[in-house]
This record gives C-alpha cells, sequence and structure tokens, in this order.
C-alpha cells in the first residue's frame, strides 16, 4: 500500500500509471491530489497523466530515477535503511555533530570525476585521505538527477531524485553515513535557482516558473505570483529532506542573486528559518551557505537584524584579488582587481566592492561587511566555476609556480574565512576540470557543443582549441589522477598543504575570524605582502627579487615554503615567490 500525493491545481483529473494499469487520484481544496493504491510499495514504477493526456510524466518530487529523466519514477522507502551494507540495518551516526563552522574546512567534490569510477561507492574509498589531510567538511557538487550521465548537475529537474549513475539513493545514504563515522561532515550544493533544459515537466503540473523575470537559464522560478506558496514549499520541502532523511549536514545554496523575491519574507529568510527549526528539533546545528556575487552582507545577517539569517556565504572579491595578484590576468571580472591593495581590502574588510564604482559593471557596488566575522564567509582560490568555467579548464597549477601556488595556499588557509579546497588542489592535480555535458538528445548536445565555442571565441579562442562538452573524453580527462599524490611535485604540494592545515588547527591565531583580527602590510612595487594575524605573520614575497622584511626580534619560524627562506635579528629573507609563517614572541 502506498498512498500517493501530487500537487497540480490546475488539472482537470489526475491518475497515477503503474504497470499498464491507471489510478484516479481525488483532488483536495489546496491543489494536491491524493490515491491510495494497495498494488503499490517501495520499488514500484509509476508516472502520472494529467487531463488524461499521454506520456505519463515522472513525479515533480520522485525519489529515485533509474531510466533517467524521461522514465517512470520509482518508490523508494526513506524511512527504512535497505541498502544491505550496514551490519545492523541502521544509521550508525547517532549522535554525530560535525565541526562548527568556525572551525571548519571544506572540500568541494564532483562526484563523477574524484574518482575513475565516478560513483559514490568508490569515493567511499577516499575518505580516509580526506580525513588525514584534515578536511572536516565534504561539499558535494549536485546529485539531484540531471538529463544523460555525466554533467557538474546544475542543470538537475528531479531535484528529489539522487542521481542513478552515481548510484541512487541507497547508496547516498551509505556515503553520508560513511563520511560520519570517518569524522567527516557533508554539505550538499542544491540549485533552486532554475531548471536544467531537458527533462523539465514541472510546468505541466503547477506554475514553478514566471516569464515576468528571465535569469540566465530563462524564465525564473516562481517565488512571489500565484500558486507561489506551493513552489516555495517544494524547495523548502527538498532542503528539509536533504537533511532529515539524507542526513546531511547543511547546504550549499546556488547562486541565490538569481532568487527574484520581493515577498515580505524572502525566500531565503524562510527556507533559513525552517531548517535551523529542523536542527533545534533533532539536536542538530544544520548550516546553510549562499553562493552570491551581490556582495550583500544581509544574507548573514541575523533575520533581527532585518537580514535573511543563513550561516556564510562564498566570497569571490577575495578569490578574484588573489588569483589576479598571483597570474595578472584582467579579462572579464578580473578587470576590477589586481592589486596588493585590493587583496589586503579583501582580507581586512572581506569585501573590496562595498559601495564602490565596478569598472567591469559600470556602476557601484556592494555593501561593506562591516563588524561581520570572517566566518561568515569563505575564502578559496579554486572552486568548480573558477576552474571549469575557463576556457581549458586549467587549474591553478596549470597557470603558476609552484611558488606562487603555495603562497595561494598559505593565504587562504591563514585567512580569516573558512577555507574551502577544490578536489586535486590540495596536490596539484595535473587533470583540469572542464565542462562536461552527457545530454542524449542530439540537438541539445549539438546547441551545447556550438555554444561553448561561441562563447569563447569572443575572447579570441579559436573554436577548436575549446573543449567539446559533449565529448565523452572532456569528461574523462577531468578525472582526477591519484597516482600523481606519489610524484614530484604533487607530494611536495601536498605536504605543505597538510603542514598548513594541521597549523591552523593547532594556533587559533590563524583561525580566528573575529573583526579586526587582521592587518595587512604591503609594498605593491617591491610585490611583498604581511598579514598580520595577532602574533602570527604570513610574509609572502611574489617579486622576482629576493626581499629581506622586518619581524621586531627573532620570532619563531613555523613554515617555510622553501630553502630561500631564512631568518635571524635582522628579520627575515624571502627568495622569489616564497612564504613564510612566524610567530611572534610574546
Amino acid at each position: 500500500m502506498h498512498t500517493f500525493e501530487i500537487w497540480a491545481p490546475e488539472a482537470r483529473t489526475v491518475e497515477v500509471k503503474i504497470a499498464g494499469k491507471s489510478f484516479p487520484l481525488k483532488k483536495r481544496e489546496d491543489g494536491w491530489w491524493m490515491a491510495e493504491v494497495a498494488e503499490a510499495g517501495p520499488g514500484t514504477d509509476y508516472a502520472f497523466v494529467l487531463n488524461g493526456e499521454e506520456p505519463a510524466l515522472p513525479d515533480p518530487r520522485s525519489p529515485w530515477q533509474p531510466k533517467g529523466v524521461h522514465g517512470p519514477s520509482r518508490l523508494f522507502d526513506l524511512a527504512a535503511w535497505n541498502d544491505g551494507k550496514a551490519s545492523d540495518g541502521k544509521w550508525t551516526d547517532d549522535g554525530w555533530r560535525p565541526p562548527s563552522l568556525d572551525k571548519a574546512i571544506l572540500y568541494e567534490l564532483h562526484l563523477g570525476t574524484f574518482t575513475p569510477e565516478g560513483t559514490l561507492e568508490a569515493a567511499e574509498s577516499r575518505l580516509a585521505y580526506l580525513a588525514d589531510l584534515g578536511i572536516t567538511h565534504i561539499e558535494l557538487m549536485p546529485v539531484a538527477t540531471f538529463a544523460g550521465n555525466r554533467g557538474w548537475g546544475y542543470d538537475g529537474v528531479d531535484l528529489y531524485a539522487p542521481h542513478s549513475a552515481y548510484g541512487g539513493p541507497a547508496a547516498l545514504r551509505h556515503f553520508v553515513n560513511a563520511c560520519h563515522e570517518a569524522g567527516l561532515g557533508v554539505l550538499l550544493d542544491v540549485v533552486y535557482n532554475h531548471f536544467g533544459p531537458m527533462g523539465n515537466f514541472l510546468p505541466k503540473f503547477a506554475p514553478y516558473l514566471t516569464g515576468n523575470h528571465v535569469t540566465p537559464w530563462g524564465d525564473a522560478v516562481n517565488l512571489e505570483e500565484a500558486e507561489s506558496d506551493g513552489v516555495r514549499r517544494f524547495f523548502i520541502d527538498n532542503a528539509l529532506m536533504w537533511l532529515r532523511d539524507y542526513h546531511f549536514d547543511g547546504l550549499r545554496l546556488d547562486a541565490v542573486h538569481a532568487l527574484v523575491d520581493r515577498s515580505a519574507t524572502h525566500f531565503l529568510e524562510q527556507l533559513a528559518a525552517e531548517v535551523h527549526h529542523l536542527g533545534s528539533s533533532l539536536g542538530k546545528d544544520f548550516v546553510v551557505i549562499a553562493e552570491s556575487d551581490l556582495n550583500d552582507p544581509r544574507l548573514v545577517w541575523a533575520a533581527e537584524a532585518g537580514g535573511y539569517g543563513l550561516d556564510a556565504q562564498w566570497s569571490d572579491d577575495f578569490h578574484h584579488a588573489l588569483f589576479t595578484v598571483l597570474t595578472g590576468e584582467k579579462e572579464g571580472y578580473y578587470e576590477d582587481f589586481g592589486s596588493l591593495a585590493d587583496l589586503a581590502k579583501a582580507l581586512e574588510k572581506t569585501f573590496v566592492y562595498d559601495d564602490v564604482y565596478s569598472r567591469f559593471r559600470k556602476r557601484h557596488h556592494g555593501r561593506t561587511a562591516q563588524g561581520l566575522p570572517g566566518h561568515r564567509f569563505l575564502g578559496y582560490i579554486q572552486n568548480h566555476d573558477q576552474v571549469g568555467n575557463r576556457a581549458k579548464g586549467e587549474r591553478l597549477g596549470h597557470i603558476v609556480s609552484l611558488g606562487r601556488a603555495k603562497i595561494a595556499a598559505a593565504i587562504v588557509l591563514t585567512s580569516p574565512f573558512i577555507p574551502l579546497l577544490f578536489q586535486g588542489e590540495e596536490f596539484g592535480a595535473s587533470t583540469p576540470f572542464q565542462y562536461f555535458t552527457g545530454y542524449e538528445d542530439a540537438e541539445m548536445g549539438r546547441l551545447v557543443s556550438e555554444g561553448r565555442k561561441r562563447e569563447f571565441a569572443a575572447f579570441g579562442w579559436k573554436p577548436e582549441e575549446i573543449p567539446d562538452p559533449q565529448d565523452r573524453s572532456t569528461f574523462e580527462r577531468s578525472k582526477l589522477r591519484w597516482d600523481e599524490l606519489a610524484e614530484s611535485p604533487h607530494r611536495e604540494l601536498l605536504t605543505w598543504y597538510k603542514k598548513l592545515i594541521k597549523l591552523r588547527q593547532r594556533l587559533a591565531d590563524l583561525s580566528s575570524g573575529a573583526p579586526g583580527s587582521t592587518r595587512v602590510r604591503y609594498d605593491e612595487q617591491a610585490r611583498w605582502l604581511i598579514v598580520e594575524r595577532s602574533r602570527a605573520r604570513v610574509l609572502c614575497n611574489l617579486g622576482s627579487e629576493s626581499v629581506r622584511l622586518e619581524t621586531g626580534g627573532r620570532p619563531e619560524l613555523l613554515l617555510a615554503s622553501d630553502e630561500s627562506v631564512a631568518i635571524d635579528e635582522e628579520g627575515i629573507a624571502l627568495g622569489p615567490d616564497a612564504a613564510a609563517i612566524i610567530l611572534l614572541a610574546g
């Protein structure tokens, strides 16, 4: 026996189709339809027929799509543990609590390219490695079902159904449990700002989208117009499901700047409140982290202060400021950055653009984050966007020297922000992370491939030089090569990351996110930078000549990136592209 429920406020009739038989649903006043079907249970395939029109459609809240986005939905019992892998047949993470965000070090992971197999089960074999590295939380790129077997996951259409190519719902549940057993928290990247172009049948059920607002992906999600209550409920229930039924420890919300909502209670405020209420009822501290390019601190202000009450947000200004001083790139949004002054401001005040004029945007941008702790923001030098949205998916190590990669790691991992690493960054993976898709529809595949070439042709790239997203080789070459761990210089960089992480976790001066806990001195001409973190100092030389910097006595040398670093009573000597971390006496 199973009770089927579907929200379709405009439908005249609704039937559920199972093994060739149709069962009518009865409509309630709130636009929901319901029917109890004795023949249905876990493992049953089903689909809905609206107004007698074929073909039958997958469930918008489908728990499993084993035959893809155009196939039937399959029932899955989220209340039972039925994958047979746990000896006691139950979750084993009772009492599990991840470290708080102020002590967190995040690791962004794409399941399809993290291992050769590209599955949840295979990823479990690397959990001990991540724990040994010092990672506290894995951040999974989206796992909701999307068209095809390979992709980044941001074009999901069945938001309640874990992607079958990764292993489906049972494998996801087992993975989260295994992470907790390894002492790792797990955050899930969710996409509530748009749906993918293939297999999105939701508009046939209800007004999930509105043409009154436009996003880069087409019509916006309907968060404020007629029937928007049901749309908001769809997304919030999805968020609560991942936390309650799959035991995730928090969520990362994709591109919240594309959410258009002028309601008195913004969707993000409602989402954060319900997530935190669920956490209180379960005795857990769930976190909600947003990606936004608005430089708007209201995302993380408390609701009582007029904010949305989210726990943290990504900080692209810090990435752009650091990346440009390392690489010298000035194209696109990088034209707004490039000086050590920008990097210093990012470290001290979070937002470089805090209501100042942006040449790239041709307007004033942002708002001050003054008074907010650094732990309300994530800091990174690589992530899926900043690597994968380059023409060839080049990582930082493909662009700069090993010395500069070490400087980048030192600044990120001693910053006042929550550090985020991107898979393979820690050992300087030689493999790129390119944009790849696996659309089975030939026309959609052609449009994606041609669109990618046109996008970068505008920047002077030759079309034949742009990897074809639809070519499987683009996906395959993006997979990490774990055999590199034993090779130089990968082994050396990995050792540097491990030392930095251990030092951050040991020395409170380096992990403090308190407002005013970071001061920066620099010389724009000589290209040196000193980041003062209470008694700790992070000294970096980005110049082409060796420099000697005063330290005030002879402090303890905690870490040095290479043998060019020398310290004595007069100060510290740094060779080109070198970094050191010292601790003052007292």
